[in-house]
Parts: C-alpha cells; sequence; structure tokens
C-alpha cells in the first residue's frame, strides 16, 4: 500500500510559480513511478509528468513541457512538480499518482492517488 499527500497548491498570477510536493509512504518508494495529473472544471483528468523510480526517467504532456518540471527526492520519499510560467489553462486540481509500471501512469490507471491539491492561475 501507498499513502499520497499532495501540498502546495494555492492561487498565482500568470506567468508565476509554484512548486507541488507529495510525500509518500512506505519503505519502496524508489520502486514506484511517480506521476501528476490535473483536472479542469469541466474536463476529463488528463496527464501532467511522470518519473520513473529507476534512472528518474521523466516524460511530459505537451501543454507544459519547457514550463513544469518533475523531480523526486528519495531519500524523503517526496515527488516534485516545479510549476513555471503559469497560464490561465493551467488551473486544475492536481492529483500525485504512483505504481510500478511506467506504461500503466502513462495510460492514466496508476493503482495509487493522492487527494488533490487546487491550482488557481487568475490576475
Amino acid at each position: 500500500q501507498v499513502q499520497l499527500v499532495e501540498s502546495g497548491g494555492g492561487l498565482v498570477q500568470p506567468g508565476g510559480s509554484l512548486r507541488l510536493s507529495c510525500a509518500a509512504s512506505g519503505r519502496t518508494f524508489s520502486t514506484y513511478v511517480m506521476g501528476w495529473f490535473r483536472q479542469a472544471p469541466g474536463k476529463e483528468r488528463e496527464f501532467v509528468a511522470t518519473i520513473t523510480g529507476s534512472f528518474a526517467v521523466t516524460r511530459y504532456a505537451d501543454s507544459v513541457k519547457g514550463r513544469f518540471t518533475i523531480s523526486r527526492d528519495t531519500a524523503k520519499n517526496t515527488v516534485y512538480l516545479q510549476m513555471n510560467s503559469l497560464k490561465p489553462e493551467d488551473t486544475a486540481v492536481y492529483y500525485c499518482a504512483a505504481d510500478t509500471d511506467f506504461r500503466t501512469v502513462l495510460a492514466g490507471n496508476p493503482d495509487y492517488w493522492g487527494q488533490g491539491t487546487q491550482v488557481t492561475v487568475s490576475s
């Protein structure tokens, strides 16, 4: 079992930055592929970014490439999402997720989900 708790959401102006954190329970954190997803009002949940446990291979949605960076700190059992140059269309609830399989995360079907944290980009 893995429990995920997100933090770091909030209100930010367009062009601003936020860093989301996701603290994971369990002693096998390094074996999990971690991902970030988001869901805007009236829209389906979408993939944002993922990072593997081995070699920290990353992948991003085209809409955030070059602006968002996913990283992980194995010693702290935490994964981060650094979001720069934020746009109003980035407004959504952001969810942290985990699974042992990379393709499962990319497909949007990871086993474990956090409760979500709201990010609002508005002037």
